[in-house]
């Protein structure tokens, strides 16, 4: 649904508007907490006590002055009933005896080899090899590793058909209505993927008894892990999701062809925002195994996720090392190739990279569409070439019809438009003289993700607000509908811009875009809801604009509104307590206490 134009009209007002407010002054820090030294009631005896034929060593207690004595000495609570070695100045003197101790034999002053053994009870414990030999050899355990499963990709039919319909375990009554139930699922997600969730999925799944693979065909088989290796976003939940399903069919002894094992890899290296050598290294990882266990060759496919990955956790050198082994296997470039590449020279910030790449993939053939351009103009933002990244804006904002909104481009539609693109390619590869046809049908126009590049870059790493306003009245004379993400990018601006005294970014336009994100909360604006993320930058920018009266209030407002797990819940508690000073922190718990009452 569109939003209204009260909303439109609130954030941009709140952009526009040349009006600020007076900001409070910051709360003051208490004083420094003062160290408090705590000592024991008395000095142990077997320290205090002076053996008559020990004699002390005078350049041990012997000092060049009197040594004063703290008050804290002179109370009863810190007095030793045992005479203080402190107390005592010379050295020659003896301490009196205690009667009490008299009888007492005197500690050995040095243990041999045999006494410090006997110390400890020895049951033939044997020695340290034989112990650490015990634990890496199982077979001295009693029982050695199963052999096996191995992980089998293949595409051969005989692997990829098997089992039929007639060679799965027959089931009862209950069994097969769960099957017809997860078939009929399946089929659903994949003409519509709006329709079905796939946690419904994945608990349908969940149903047949085990081992689940033997009931299902292979068609049926192929279907689940292609719906489930295909998330609209890959997350740690879906990760695991998909991995439990590849680990019931490694059981089953059944194979994976090579699509499958493609999603694997993907989901090692994607299922986080930002990739780090962490995921980088379980890529690699499950590409070794296809290649060196399985004995399958990585595809295009592989190497432009491994390549990906490599990129966008800083590693070059490897992403480089990953580039030149795809050369040398002879695969062709595809457009996900070429759209990593000007990515990775993006990372690197170098423009004369960008430009270069960009120039292979248009004599390549390849269609050059919005995501291209988004990714072009992104690596120019990033290398801090402003003026050439507006220029390709202003060639997207040319080329788009002006006289219409833009369609909305979903989950759905986003996959058909990349294999409509990846065909038109083939298409004029084979037919040059068709490409000029084919690339007018293509559209190149702004759209969220280009004004989502552009509003973190000149909101949020540059705070110019002149900048985002422009942007903003874009959005609205190309009819695209406001997203989480846009909020984002405004209520991180604020935190990174605000907070003292004639800030453009001001206390005044913080409120109003919060009311705007209330209203479409409340509208139901497709695809806005409270996550994490939002949230934590909504409490953040009151934080630095604004008082911790005002945090919580925004708290409490979104707390009514959001639909979180509990991690999630407790991420947000935890966020919120970091953001309070101690004194507000008590207040809020004395309120929950007396809720709670």
């Amino acid at each position: 649904m569109k939003i209204s134009s009260r909303i439109d009209g609130s954030i941009r007002g709140a952009i526009l508007s040349s009006r600020q407010s007076s900001l409070s002054s910051p709360p003051s820090h208490g004083g420094p907490l003062r160290r408090r030294f705590f000592c024991g009631s008395s000095i142990p005896s077997s320290l205090c006590e002076r053996q008559t034929k020990t004699p002390l060593r005078p350049k041990l207690l012997s000092h060049a002055g009197p040594r004063t004595t703290t008050t804290f000495r002179n109370t009863s609570f810190f007095r030793s009933s045992v005479p203080s070695v402190c107390q005592n100045h010379t050295a020659t003197a003896e301490a009196p005896q205690d009667p009490a101790h008299e009888s007492l034999p005197s500690p050995p002053t040095k243990y041999t080899k045999d006494q410090l053994l006997s110390l400890v009870d020895h049951q033939n414990a044997g020695t340290v090899e034989q112990h650490l030999n015990y634990y890496n050899d199982p077979y001295m355990r009693g029982y050695a590793p199963a052999d096996g499963p191995f992980v089998m990709v293949s595409d051969r039919k005989e692997d990829v058909e098997f089992p039929s319909l007639a060679q799965v375990n027959p089931a009862d009554e209950g069994q097969q209505q769960i099957i017809s139930d997860l078939r009929r699922a399946i089929t659903r997600r994949i003409r519509r993927p709006g329709t079905v969730r796939l946690d419904t999925i994945y608990n349908i799944y969940q149903q047949l008894t085990e081992p689940r693979m033997s009931h299902l065909p292979a068609k049926l088989r192929h279907g689940l892990l292609r719906v489930l290796g295909q998330p609209r976003k890959r997350k740690s939940k879906s990760m695991l999701r998909y991995f439990a399903v590849v680990a019931d069919v490694k059981d089953g002894g059944l194979p994976l062809n090579q699509q499958e094992w493609n999603y694997a890899v993907a989901y090692a290296a994607r299922y986080v925002g930002w990739s780090t050598d962490a995921e980088t290294e379980s890529a690699l990882s499950l590409w070794r195994e296809m290649e060196r266990e399985a004995g399958i060759k990585g595809n295009e496919v592989t190497f432009s996720i491994l390549f990906d990955v490599a990129s966008k956790s800083g590693n070059f050198a490897l992403a480089e090392m990953i580039y030149k082994e795809m050369e040398a296997r002879g695969y062709s470039y595809n457009r996900y190739h070429h759209v990593s590449l000007i990515h990775f020279f993006g990372l690197k910030s170098d423009t004369d990279g960008i430009r270069a790449a960009y120039r292979d993939m248009v004599e390549a053939g390849e269609m050059i569409d919005t995501v291209v351009l988004n990714c072009v103009m992104s690596g120019l933002l990033r290398s801090g070439e402003e003026g050439a990244a507006e220029r390709v804006y202003e060639r997207m904002r040319d080329s788009s019809p002006k006289s219409q909104g833009m369609p909305q481009r979903t989950y759905a539609t986003n996959k058909m438009i990349t294999q409509t693109l990846m065909m038109f390619a083939k298409i004029g590869q084979r037919h040059p003289e068709m490409v000029k046809q084919l690339q007018l049908g293509v559209s190149m126009a702004p759209d969220l993700q280009t004004y989502r590049i552009l509003l973190s870059h000149y909101g949020v790493k540059l705070g110019n607000l002149s900048k985002v306003a422009q942007y903003l009245d874009d959005m609205k004379f190309f009819q695209i509908e406001l997203h989480g993400a846009i909020f984002l990018a405004l209520f991180r601006s604020f935190a990174a811009h605000g907070g003292y005294q004639g800030a453009v970014w001001s206390e005044q336009r913080l409120d109003s875009i919060w009311s705007a994100l209330l209203q479409a909360l409340d509208g139901g604006v497709t695809g806005l809801t409270v996550e994490t993320w939002l949230a934590g930058s909504v409490l953040k920018a009151f934080k630095k604009c604004s008082t911790e009266e005002r945090v919580v209030e925004a708290y409490e407002a979104l707390e009514s509104r959001w639909d979180l797990g509990p991690a999630d819940v407790n991420h947000m508690m935890d966020l919120l307590h970091k953001l309070l000073s101690p004194e507000t922190r008590a207040v809020l718990e004395y309120k929950k206490l007396n809720k709670e009452a």
